[in-house]
């Protein structure tokens, strides 16, 4: 077995941030819109949790601002968001690696919270509608994927040696 090497694992890590990226653009019917999950939230603090010396507050802001000419957003609505999150689960992350995926859900669930939180309130400064369902059903439907997406991620940073 060869020894795992950082740019397997860059790629890697690269390669779930841009399927997050494309699971955030994949049109949803009308209805679903509000209860899409934060994909990018969730591989954002997935990767932080478990690399905190390779992923931090930089990969953040920079995926944010991919996020936002991904969704035509204001550039640097989602930078600032998810630098954020970013920042909080470094803080946090060796308290947060000890618990469950299901006792983890309810900090994603407050990250997620957080992210939509400041994107919303971003958006209610340039003068257009919010509804507070645009906050709270995101963060519901992360919550419940998490524990999936955490064991996903794991079983792909464990089969390409990501380190």
């Amino acid at each position: 077995m060869s020894p795992p090497s950082p740019r397997r694992g860059t790629v890697t890590i690269a390669v779930s941030f841009l399927v997050a990226l494309m699971l955030t653009a994949l049109p949803l019917p009308h209805w679903a819109e509000p209860w899409r999950p934060a994909w990018v939230t969730l591989v954002l603090a997935y990767w932080v949790l478990a690399l905190p010396h390779r992923v931090g507050v930089g990969v953040g802001w920079g995926l944010g601002l991919l996020l936002d000419v991904l969704t035509g957003a204001l550039l640097g609505q989602h930078a600032l968001s998810l630098s954020l999150v970013a920042f909080l689960a470094l803080r946090l992350h060796q308290r947060l690696r000890v618990l469950s995926p299901w006792e983890q859900g309810v900090s994603i669930f407050l990250l997620v919270v957080l992210d939509r939180a400041l994107s919303l309130w971003v958006t209610g400064i340039q003068g257009m509608p919010t509804e507070a369902r645009a906050i709270w059903a995101p963060a519901l439907t992360s919550t419940l994927l998490w524990p999936w997406l955490f064991v996903v991620l794991r079983d792909v940073r464990r089969r390409y040696q990501v380190s």
